[in-house]
């Protein structure tokens, strides 16, 4: 039996099918030691080699196609050189990859310890004033790791008699080929079928009481909830058809908690119905009414599988209260529910706040059992000590709290929950700056995730690989676990060590590069590398007013490449240096990586990469890249990377 010995070309052959010659040139001088690899990741290629691997993975997200390489042959080289084809293929591997693999995240603190992957108007597909709304909005940022997604509900409208019957006679006239349901019309409500109408629970000690569900006086076909943004010329989507999508894609990427943020503008009866499809849909997934008050909220792990509710809360006493006005005054029902928030910061007397204001129904608030919104006030009320609640604030409020009452600020949410929302203004979805309130401890930075800006590009560097939970650095988080503090005056400055950062990237070549989005043309293609570090600022630590308003903006740090032409360029190994940085918190700084097209105008965004800094490799590294829609791509960019902290 013979035994077949690969020969030193046939090793070059399969390499070159999978690098460019840009990227193979700077492998073979790093291989035979003209470029050597610093000592620590030599260290960690001898320990790769040491393990088993697959390389044809079928669950790697590693694309580069190594699969062909033949099979490793240990010898003895030279003057500290390496073989170039395990070298090649650890390179490819995901210990060779710029973002190191994120370690286990302990699951085992109270929430509020966390970031949260979060979405703002979920529902919608393109901009805030006229995109159509989907349900596969809420799939894809699902898939993508979202864990707090929003929805905004609204009345629903009956169908009238006259569509009834002419939808019948269409089916009649139609019964002998596949039927194209009119409910494809974003204006058209489709009744429930047998399978999905309302049906009384047996097990009242699963469930809540539920009023008798309305029906619309004009057809047995009720209405229901739909989903859109008010005000605006969006497209709506049926709440049903919202649930059931969340109900399917929630946990397939990862089992860790939901949170769905309600922002009710529906009537009582509306709101009723809304009850009924949240607990059919998504049933045993929900976190059930606890028997007693929260006094500490649970941790991630103990809700793994869960979908939590955030929605307005109303003492049970003060909603029968209300239900009993309405009933007593039942003209006003209409113009009380034509426009209501959930959560707001708008401040007001009480009855201007209560016509503006749908009621909520005991029942649904009854839902948002560990996620609870409460009307912010400020920071010393009352409710800013109630372990479940949860303050959403607009961008522009949330800096006018930072300049006002900026360690008190910090100290609230180091142990209860904060929402941040971009402001209505930005009509184009754009989005602002999370890590500038990451940094000031708020779990849940909502974002439009409908545009790949700044924004989201961190928000990628944030919770890459994490399951949508992050768990805050130490002296973000609570004093310990198990354990709810009250509010105090400690300064964000003061709550973690920062340090100087030193920080080089040699930018050697790339390969595969994405085109811009409705490029097709590689040979006009003239690829250039932006780097771009996003650091704490000064003025966060102090209270001091924030440039921009944290609004999403380039790095404080920059460099950009020269241009090159082609989507496999050799960017010749120029150098970005960030010497002597201050003030930097690894886990709450980013370094981004964006190529860019050098045309004339505007220079189109081909492909991006966004890594925190605890997570950034040294030595030489492949950078993945996304392309311009966000997407995985092939296309991956060879650097060496030094850093040092002091």
């Amino acid at each position: 039996m013979s035994t077949h010995t690969t020969h030193p070309t046939e090793h070059l052959s399969a390499l070159s099918s999978s690098f460019s010659p840009a990227v193979l040139t700077y492998l073979k001088s790093i291989a035979n030691n003209k470029h050597p690899l610093p000592p620590s990741q030599l260290q960690e290629l001898q320990s790769y080699l040491s393990k088993p691997h697959n390389d044809a993975d079928p669950k790697s997200q590693h694309t580069t196609p190594l699969a062909s390489l033949p099979p490793r042959h240990h010898e003895d080289k030279p003057n500290g050189s390496v073989d170039l084809k395990h070298l090649a293929e650890y390179l490819a591997s995901p210990e060779g990859d710029a973002m190191m693999p994120l370690a286990d995240t302990d699951l085992s603190y109270p929430i509020s310890n966390y970031f949260i992957n979060s979405s703002h108007n979920t529902y919608l597909t393109g901009n805030q004033l006229y995109s159509e709304s989907s349900t596969d909005a809420y799939t894809n940022v699902l898939l993508r790791g979202c864990r707090c997604i929003e929805i905004d509900v609204w009345d629903g409208d009956a169908k009238s008699s006259t569509a009834e019957a002419e939808e019948q006679s269409e089916e009649k006239k139609h019964k002998h080929r596949p039927h194209i349901p009119r409910s494809l019309s974003p204006h058209h409500k489709k009744p429930p079928s047998e399978k999905d109408r309302p049906v009384a629970n047996s097990s009242a000690g699963e469930t809540l009481s539920l009023p008798t569900p309305w029906q619309s006086a004009s057809t047995a076909a009720r209405a229901e909830p739909r989903v859109l943004h008010g005000y605006t010329l969006t497209k709506e989507v049926s709440f049903r058809e919202v649930c059931v999508a969340i109900r399917e894609a929630a946990f397939i990427t990862s089992d860790l908690p939901v949170i769905v943020s309600l922002e009710v503008h529906a009537g009582k009866e509306q709101q009723e119905i809304m009850v009924e499809i949240i607990e059919q849909t998504w049933k045993s997934m929900l976190v059930k009414p606890t028997a007693s008050e929260c006094q500490q909220l649970p941790s991630p792990g103990e809700l793994r599988g869960k979908i939590l509710i955030k929605v307005k809360y109303v003492a049970p006493e003060r909603a029968k209260t209300k239900a009993a006005g309405r009933a007593a005054t039942p003209s006003m029902r209409r113009k009380d529910s034509s426009s209501s928030s959930s959560d707001s910061d708008n401040q007001g007397s009480v009855d201007a706040k209560e016509k503006k204001k749908s009621s909520i129904i005991e029942p649904l608030s009854a839902l948002g059992v560990y996620t609870r919104s409460y009307h912010f006030k400020d920071l010393s009320s009352s409710e800013a000590s109630v372990p479940c609640h949860v303050f959403s604030l607009s961008e522009k409020k949330f800096m006018d709290i930072h300049e006002s009452h900026g360690p008190t600020l910090f100290s609230h949410n180091r142990n209860y929950l904060m929402r941040a929302y971009p402001a209505g203004t930005r009509v184009t979805s754009s989005n602002l700056d999370p890590a500038v309130f990451w940094r000031k401890g708020v779990q849940i930075v909502a974002l439009n995730w409908q545009k790949f800006d700044a924004g989201v590009m961190l928000n990628e560097g944030m919770f890459a690989g994490s399951g949508g939970w992050v768990l805050k650095p130490r002296g973000y988080r609570g004093h310990s676990q198990g354990q709810q503090t009250g509010i105090s005056d400690e300064l964000q400055g003061d709550a973690i060590a920062h340090k100087t950062l030193s920080l080089s990237i040699e930018i050697l070549a790339a390969q595969e590069l994405p085109l811009p989005i409705g490029d097709h043309k590689p040979h006009s293609f003239q690829p250039y590398v932006k780097c771009e570090l996003h650091i704490e600022k000064q003025e966060e630590r102090t209270g001091a007013s924030i440039e921009g308003g944290g609004r999403s903006k380039d790095g404080e740090y920059k460099f950009k490449s020269k241009s090159c032409r082609g989507i496999e360029p050799n960017f010749g190994g120029e150098k970005a240096d960030f010497a002597n940085v201050p003030t930097v918190v690894e886990e709450l700084s980013f370094l981004r990586f964006k190529i860019q097209d050098d045309e004339f105008g505007k220079d189109d965004l081909a492909a991006w990469a966004c890594i925190r800094l605890d997570r950034l490799n040294e030595g030489y590294r492949f950078v993945r890249l996304l392309d311009a829609n966000g997407d995985g791509s092939r296309g991956v960019l060879l650097v060496k990377i030094t850093k040092s902290l002091s």
